[in-house]
């Protein structure tokens, strides 16, 4: 999911409906990766408009960019917590970030499916992607979109075991 300031008053919250991912977890938690993709026509507000909007040149540019990817280049630990470096591609445009992880543990849907589960936070500028629409300066201070865009994952997993072990 995403958050981002609008009209300097208020937050518009959205997600992406379709993305794949895989993590591999490492018997020790810094020899973990990740690699994600997501389908940027996906994109839901719950707003029809704003979503057709999104998805044009004024934002993500869907049609000519129609992925978003994260790759991870590595997991450290700072003062007890996890942080997972990576690039993330957007619009054609790689930068590197850096998502705070927090890691729920593991368990077992009710059918015995083994399952793990995660929440990972950041924040981007979404001007450093090509994205500045909406830089328009508004009567009373700010602008109509904020820079800053909050980034949260949540994810329950199917785990699975290598075939090795």
């Amino acid at each position: 999911g995403f958050s981002i300031r609008h009209l300097a008053i208020s937050k518009v919250k959205g997600k992406f409906e379709d993305f794949d991912a895989t993590f591999i977890t490492g018997e020790n938690p810094l020899d973990s990766s990740v690699t994600a993709t997501v389908e940027v026509a996906s994109v839901n507000t719950n707003e029809k408009n704003r979503d057709g909007h999104l998805r044009t040149g004024d934002f993500f540019s869907a049609e000519e960019f129609p992925q978003l990817t994260f790759v991870s280049t590595g997991v450290r630990e700072v003062d007890g917590e996890f942080k997972v470096d990576g690039d993330l591609t957007m619009r054609g445009v790689t930068k590197p970030v850096t998502f705070d992880f927090e890691f729920g543990g593991f368990g077992e849907d009710s059918r015995g499916n083994p399952k793990a589960g995660f929440t990972a936070t950041t924040v981007i500028k979404r001007d450093e992607f090509g994205l500045s629409w909406g830089n328009t300066p508004l009567d009373k201070g700010g602008v109509m979109l904020g820079n800053d865009v909050a980034l949260t994952i949540e994810v329950q997993a199917d785990l699975q075991q290598d075939e090795a072990e």
